[in-house]
């Protein structure tokens, strides 16, 4: 089975982002959700928000994840955490789920990309993409990069490969936009940043050193030397940001 430098990281990680669990709880918190309500994560990862929502709040989870080998790693974790009756992983394109829900409680999407279909990318677009399926009043767990400072141009063009960015208070501007109300909007702090970084690089070292002749090295390597030095440099420019929005009439 060939690895890849994110199932190496993430593998390591207690959630796949710049982001502490005792922070993601404490949002879900706010919600003053209540057991069985219903919930979609996008982009369940290594499988440690759903369980967290399923195990620490007793919500009805949904999850979906389109990585063969998160998907493998999230329903270990979800097992090994006795939440396998609550949470349902599937393994396809999150707007192919979302076609079929409404009426939701709750909906995280934590670092995702095309979280409601391919190509839409702005940050306004997504969260409005997302309310259709929220019911009124339903709430949205949002973490994503933001710009912290106006980027060199190359690096815009890079970390924008996949979705784009705003700055701190441009995410909450996009989504009373898009209809929500800003519950709360939280930066993740350079402890957090250095921990997630580190773990991340020490994994992949790690496994590099362990692995010498596995025939997808040199990818495993030059992912982690490209995300290494993108960061090293970037890194004074984004911050990470996770926001609690509510949906609105």
């Amino acid at each position: 089975m060939r690895r890849n430098f994110h199932q190496i990281a993430y593998e390591a990680l207690e959630v796949c982002n710049a982001l502490e669990p005792e922070t993601l709880a404490a949002c879900v918190a706010r919600t003053g959700l209540t057991p069985g309500a219903r919930a979609l994560e996008i982009g369940a990862g290594n499988g440690t928000v759903s369980v967290i929502l399923a195990r620490d709040f007793g919500l009805r989870v949904e999850a979906v994840e389109l990585d063969w080998g998160m998907t493998t790693l999230a329903q270990a974790r979800i097992a090994a955490a006795g939440v396998a009756d609550r949470v349902i992983l599937h393994r396809l394109r999150s707007e192919v789920l979302l076609a079929d829900m409404d009426g939701l409680d709750l909906i995280t999407a934590i670092g995702v990309t095309d979280p409601v279909g391919e190509g839409v990318r702005a940050p306004r677009a997504m969260l409005e993409g997302l309310r259709p399926h929220l019911r009124d009043g339903g709430f949205l767990i949002w973490g994503d990069l933001f710009w912290a400072a106006e980027p060199p141009e190359p690096l815009r063009q890079l970390m924008e490969m996949t979705n784009l960015h705003d700055t701190h208070d441009g995410w909450q501007a996009a989504a009373r936009a898009a209809g929500y109300e800003v519950v709360s909007a939280e930066v993740s702090s350079e402890a957090t940043w250095n921990r997630y970084l580190a773990t991340m690089d020490g994994a992949a070292r790690a496994w590099l050193d362990a692995n010498p002749e596995a025939p997808e090295h040199k990818i495993v390597r030059a992912s982690a030397d490209r995300v290494k030095a993108m960061f090293d440099f970037g890194r004074p420019y984004v911050g990470f940001g996770l926001y609690l929005f509510r949906k609105i009439t």
